[in-house]
């Protein structure tokens, strides 16, 4: 006999709880639409109806994985980034809230040539051509399955028009001049990845999370070769590890950048360091 939705969010609640989970409603929730192939707003009102037999064997599936500490956003493929659906794959980061906060700093000047060092999913690269009609951009990443993502999140936008995606190691293959210069770069330290959570550390790829190093080789690289590809007066931003805001902000010094200034996330931590070239 069929179980109803609301037996079986119940029953994917607890399962995901006991795998401590840290919000197993929302994950089941999100879950649940995915296999019923609805709108997560809409799975509440979906709960008293029998779940058919299809639909029951994809969501143990899904909270399965989830259970194993499968992120949600690889799972059902999506997640939703400043209000638009972005493809995921284990190939690139899992776009994260806190990011929006180099959104915002960065739509708060007028831009029209972008580029995003390390642009993963395109997360960033289109969300900021979305926001901005007149604007082009390139996105520059070093893995060619990252780029394949960002490549169909830009056609899904139907923004592939004004964004182009290379491959490329930082500066190696990128010319010409912008006047907007964005990156989350990784930034966590080799002896840090141990610590991570698992959903993180076992399904994210590590050269989008670590340098291997101490955390900052990224941040050298960019400060060094920024200058030579930004506009006069043009920005530079770059989001940090919580505690990384002096060191960043000290290479941009000494690489010759104005206004060089430590912008707090939505918690009151440090996450986006902002610089501007010499007019």
């Amino acid at each position: 006999m069929s179980v109803t939705g609301a037996a079986a969010f119940r029953a994917g609640v607890a399962q995901l709880q006991a795998a401590g989970i840290a919000d197993p409603a929302r994950d089941v929730r999100l879950l649940l639409a995915h296999a019923m192939g609805i709108s997560a707003d809409k799975v509440m009102l979906a709960l008293h109806d029998p779940l058919p037999d299809a639909v029951a064997a994809a969501l143990e599936a899904c909270l399965s994985a989830r259970a194993n500490r499968q992120p949600v956003s690889q799972i059902t493929g999506q997640r939703q980034f400043w209000g638009r659906d972005f493809i995921v794959t284990p190939d690139v980061l899992d776009p994260r809230p806190e990011t929006e906060t180099l959104i915002a700093a960065a739509l708060d000047q007028p831009f029209t040539r972008l580029l995003d060092l390390g642009t993963g999913s395109g997360a960033i690269l289109l969300t900021l051509l979305a926001e901005r009609p007149a604007a082009t951009g390139l996105g520059a990443d070093l893995s060619p399955d990252a780029l394949v993502v960002a490549a169909a999140n830009a056609e899904a936008l139907g923004l592939a028009h004004r964004a182009q995606v290379i491959q490329s190691d930082w500066w190696a293959a990128i010319t010409g001049r912008f006047d907007l210069i964005v990156s989350n770069p990784p930034y966590i330290a080799l002896d840090e990845m141990a610590g991570l959570a698992p959903d993180v550390r076992d399904h994210e790829p590590h050269m989008a999370l670590t340098d291997g190093a101490d955390g900052l080789s990224a941040y050298r690289a960019i400060a060094a070769g920024a200058l030579a590809h930004l506009a006069p007066g043009g920005r530079l931003m770059v989001e940090i590890g919580p505690i990384q805001g002096a060191a960043v902000a000290s290479f941009f010094v000494a690489a010759g950048f104005c206004d060089v200034v430590v912008l707090p996330d939505f918690d009151g931590r440090d996450r986006v360091v902002s610089a501007r070239a010499p007019v």
